[in-house]
């Protein structure tokens, strides 16, 4: 799997972000505060000094991108690997597109723009769509997909599993896209968005043991 492309686009957005993170906390007051988390009303309860708070979003993205970059060179499926290369692909992109916003958000009050925490939760939901998207197509895997004692000793069991998981997990993405913008309480929509991702989760989990354990003799 080739990853210099990836690489060098992470590290050029990177790059971006950090001169806009510069540029940003260069036009406040000293000492200003920025959000850096939202509670389930979307509204900030956690804040950090500003040059910090604008970077962090830079360092996490730098800091996923080399682990995605790494990943091929660890795993050991070698020969399985291209097969999961979607999944890789599709988690890296949705993480560096993440960053970008989350800057966007911590930067959005002290610039005066009014940006809502609703766009974060369509991007998470639209990401868990695309990895959803990619997981039957993998194969078994150290790095990437659901890794299970009973999917990774046997391809017929990883491909089933995947292809439920799959589904979950696109199904859980459709909900949180869908809790952005149905009107809920806090709490209801903390649930719509924990939920789904507990079953998507879980539930491949179990379904590779009972895969596993419902095998045809051999």
């Amino acid at each position: 799997m080739k990853v210099r492309g990836l690489l060098v686009i992470n590290l050029l957005l990177a790059a971006a972000m950090a001169a806009f993170g510069w540029w940003a906390a260069s036009r406040l007051a000293p000492g200003t505060q920025l959000p850096i988390h939202w509670n389930a009303s979307g509204e900030a309860d956690g804040f950090a000094s500003a040059t910090p708070a604008l970077l962090m979003p830079v360092g996490l993205s730098v800091l996923v991108g080399l682990l995605m970059a790494a990943i091929p060179r660890m795993e050991p499926l070698q020969d399985r690997l291209e097969a999961s290369a979607p999944v890789l692909r599709a988690s890296w992109i949705g993480v560096m597109l993440l960053m970008v916003y989350v800057q966007v958000m911590i930067a959005a009050p002290a610039l005066g723009w009014v940006i809502g925490t609703d766009l974060l939760l369509v991007g998470m939901g639209v990401l868990l769509v695309m990895v959803g998207n990619a997981l039957p197509k993998s194969r078994p895997s150290f790095f990437v997909g659901i890794r299970t004692p009973w999917t990774l000793t046997d391809t017929d069991n990883w491909i089933a599993t995947h292809r439920l998981g799959g589904k979950l997990m696109m199904g859980a993405g459709a909900v949180m896209v869908l809790a952005a913008f149905v009107p809920l309480p806090p709490e209801w929509r903390l649930s719509a968005m924990v939920a789904p991702l507990i079953v998507a989760t879980l539930v491949p989990v179990a379904y590779s043991w009972w895969l596993w354990r419902n095998r045809p003799a051999r």
